[in-house]
């Protein structure tokens, strides 16, 4: 074969056909049976001093290169050449064979496509570090050649194992950092979500694609007593360790002053300074909502987050977006609340803005889109939740992180209805208003068919609740009674904004036994202020488990 024929044209060279004339071909290696090879000689006594770069043997130049050279040529790619840096790396190649037999390698790293490519294209194609059969990594570029007979293809290999180990050290690293992220946002996150007995709800948590620092988002679910519950979704700004770890700060914070009771916008309030003194440069969003089964309304406060989604059972979604002040960690704005129908039948969604927020579109049309997937979800909250998500795209490839708190409001009936039931009484008068209390507890306990022992804990709590806000607390007073499918609710509402606390009575007191009283008797027990002023005690009785 001869390869002067099938030598490569490098960019920037000719070859003059003069010179090639002049040239001879001497093989090196013989009875290997190995690419030959040849070195040119001048055949002349007075060969130029300082040649042109045109005037160099062409092969001379790649078998000195310490890059991996390969010649083929026609449409089934035969070998033509190979350099002793090939041979050394792949080892001997017979000439004349095509490519996927000569050179098995170039078959293994998928590379014969790709010459079929340049062959046809006449354009060179790279393909960047592949690791070859020999353990090594190697950075491929074909490129087309022409001689006046036909065409072939010169492949060009650079060995960059070096270069591709310590990638893939930096790429290790990255990896173990946002492990070491996720897991500990993971951690953060609750573990077991609670379920209140008026509310079904799903959490779905998606941290960003692999090639993402995971991100600040999280939520939760807090019951409150009483039959109330919190609901708080939340993003820190940000990525990495650094943000996870606020996220849990903001997070503990969150179940703490919940533990207080307090209206939405006082809890955003104590987060927002809590904010500024974990780092005055991280900013986070927060969205913190209660849930209030006799109000039949979402009283909420947002702190820069987007708004809340509620569809009621007629498939109308509204959007909450007032009031909506800025993040926390700002400082320096008042917060207020809001409310938001949530009756019976009716769904409600948080998030986070991974699920809205696109890079090639206005974050309204995401939440525009949102609200048409959530107007045509049907099903449980955890169908709702997957549902949300697969319309928006969210993969496990997703650049952002994602978190989706999706509530219902049950509409129960029948045999499902008839566990949760409410009754009240208005508490009208003086001291009489006592004994009529405890004869509709009385009445409205045996009526939903409690045991007798709780039917008496129900009683005595009522009394004790009513005589407690007959002495201290001022008109207008409710006494209200719920149950659920797992507890019994007393509650009795008035005017004064006192909260009660237990303390221990003296031998000689007359009064400050109440509150021990029922604190003894009951699961759990609680106050707080109601809005317009007065307050709310209330204590829980678990029911006793159905046998099964």
């Amino acid at each position: 074969m001869n390869f002067t024929r099938w030598s490569a044209r490098l960019p920037g060279t000719q070859r003059r056909a003069a010179a090639r004339t002049d040239q001879a071909v001497t093989p090196d290696r013989r009875g290997d049976g190995s690419v030959p090879t040849a070195r040119a000689e001048q055949l002349t006594d007075h060969p130029p001093s300082a040649p042109a770069v045109d005037e160099l043997p062409v092969r001379e130049v790649l078998e000195r290169v310490p890059a991996l050279v390969a010649l083929v040529h026609g449409p089934d790619h035969r070998l033509a050449y190979i350099n002793d840096a090939y041979a050394t790396a792949f080892g001997g190649r017979p000439a004349g064979e095509p490519a996927g037999e000569a050179l098995p390698e170039l078959r293994e790293l998928g590379l014969l496509p790709l010459l079929d490519q340049v062959l046809r294209s006449g354009k060179p194609r790279t393909v960047k570090s592949r690791k070859a059969p020999d353990g090594r990594s190697y950075t491929f570029t074909c490129t087309p050649v022409a001689d006046g007979d036909g065409a072939g293809v010169l492949i060009f290999a650079t060995d960059v194992t070096d270069h591709a180990e310590a990638a893939e050290r930096v790429r290790a690293s990255e990896r173990r950092q946002r492990e070491t992220a996720v897991t500990l946002q993971r951690s953060l996150l609750p573990q077991e979500l609670e379920q209140p007995d008026d509310l079904r709800i799903a959490v779905a948590y998606q941290p960003g694609g692999t090639e993402a620092a995971v991100g600040g988002d999280w939520y939760d679910v807090i019951t409150l007593g009483g039959g109330r519950t919190a609901l708080v979704i939340g993003d820190v700004m940000g990525r990495g360790v650094r943000a996870a770890a606020v996220m849990g700060q903001l997070r503990t914070a969150v179940r703490a002053y919940a533990r207080l009771d307090l209206p939405p916008h006082e809890v955003l309030q104590l987060l927002d300074g809590l904010a500024t003194e974990i780092d005055a440069n991280q900013i986070a969003t927060c969205v913190y909502a209660i849930h209030d089964p006799n109000e039949g309304r979402l009283v909420y406060a947002s702190a820069g987050h987007l708004p809340i989604l509620v569809r009621d059972e007629n498939g109308t979604v509204l959007r909450a977006d007032e009031p909506n002040g800025p993040p926390l960690g700002t400082g320096g704005w008042m917060h207020a609340s809001g409310s938001v129908p949530l009756a019976p039948g009716s769904t409600a969604v948080l998030y986070t803005d991974g699920l809205v927020e696109r890079r090639d579109a206005d974050l309204d049309e995401g939440i525009e889109a949102l609200q048409r997937a959530l107007a045509g979800a049907r099903g449980t909250p955890q169908v709702i939740c997957d549902r949300l998500l697969r319309s928006a795209g969210v993969t496990a490839d997703h650049d952002d992180d994602v978190a989706v708190l999706v509530l219902q409001h049950p509409a129960r009936t029948g045999a499902d209805g008839e566990l949760f039931r409410n009754a009240a009484l208005e508490l009208l008068g003086g001291v009489e208003a006592a004994p009529r209390a405890r004869a509709f507890a009385s009445g409205v306990l045996s009526s939903w068919r409690f045991p007798a022992e709780l039917h008496d804990l129900g009683v005595l709590a009522a009394s004790e609740l009513v005589a407690n806000s007959l002495q201290h607390g001022t008109p207008p007073m409710r006494l209200r009674l719920r149950r659920t499918d797992r507890r019994l609710i007393v509650e009795v509402t008035d005017g004064d904004d006192h909260l009660p606390r237990r303390r221990r009575a003296e031998p000689g007191d007359e009064s400050g036994r109440g509150i021990a009283i029922v604190a003894t008797i009951a699961s759990s027990w609680g106050s707080r202020r109601t809005p317009g002023g007065g307050k709310a005690v209330w204590c829980e009785f678990a029911l006793p488990n159905k046998p099964s």
